[in-house]
């Protein structure tokens, strides 16, 4: 426990597909999590691995006062210019989540969305419970598309496996519990998991973006990225007319500091 679950592969390379075609979570999300008692009004909240900050950002409109922490500084770039287009004030920090150099108990909520499996978990998992408040709480999110059978998410994913048979995330069905121990590990209390689907929609060369700021592409060469989008596009083209409307999963966990 607590190695890195894939490769590692560099985001920033694609910082921009990311932050224009990697759907964020959905407001239903943020609906459901508020009413559970996260990222409320005035909550000091960490999002630690940020990305381009769609938890930061998302919890910062619901009135929450929000740190996002990424080693990233052209994804932290990306997130910094979504912020500002939407007038909400986030504090941008270079950090990783396993050394934040953050102060103990400084936060009411930790969360982490899209990037538990990039991390050494058991590090993380113990920084997360050294930030939070006696009562506070950590959430782990994810929002994955479906590889449903006969779907433009199957079809996408035979393509990358044809240039990266190794990718360990194909095939996905979008539910993470076994992550739930990394928190019981690190003491957390009260570990639940949750759930839900709904429907994307994306036009072919949101796709494209989108899994143009997939790892499972992003681990090709430069030069294989480029063929592989060819094929896609071409794939998309002779099959799957506008708009894809895709499945996807919410899931989450949450534990709280004893």
């Amino acid at each position: 426990m607590g190695k890195h679950d894939v490769p590692a592969v560099d985001f920033g390379r694609t910082a921009n597909d990311y932050a224009r075609h990697r759907p964020g979570f959905p407001p239903a999300f943020f609906d459901a999590v508020t009413r559970q008692g996260f990222g409320t009004q005035g909550q000091r909240v960490l999002d630690v691995g940020t990305g381009t900050g769609t938890l930061a950002r998302g919890f910062a409109k619901r009135g929450a006062v929000v740190v996002g922490v990424d080693p990233s500084e052209t994804m932290l770039a990306e997130a910094a210019a979504l912020a500002g287009a939407d007038g909400l004030a986030v504090r941008w920090l270079r950090a990783t989540a396993e050394e934040t150099g953050l102060p103990d108990r400084a936060f009411d909520l930790v969360c982490a969305g899209q990037c538990w499996h990039w991390l050494d978990r058991a590090r993380a998992a113990a920084e997360c419970h050294r930030l939070l408040e006696t009562g506070g709480r950590m959430l782990i999110a994810y929002f994955s598309y479906l590889p449903e059978p006969g779907t433009v998410g199957e079809a996408t994913e035979e393509l990358v496996l044809r240039r990266h048979p190794a990718w360990p995330m194909a095939g996905s069905d979008g539910r993470y519990p076994r992550w739930a121990d990394d928190l019981r590990d690190a003491g957390f209390v009260d570990v639940e998991t949750f759930e839900f689907d709904v429907p994307v929609s994306f036009t072919r060369e949101g796709w494209r973006g989108r899994f143009r700021a997939c790892n499972g592409v992003l681990a090709l060469p430069p030069e294989g990225i480029v063929k592989f989008d060819h094929e896609l596009q071409a794939l998309l083209n002779a099959r799957f007319p506008e708009p894809l409307v895709v499945r996807h999963r919410v899931f989450w966990i949450v534990g709280a500091r004893g």
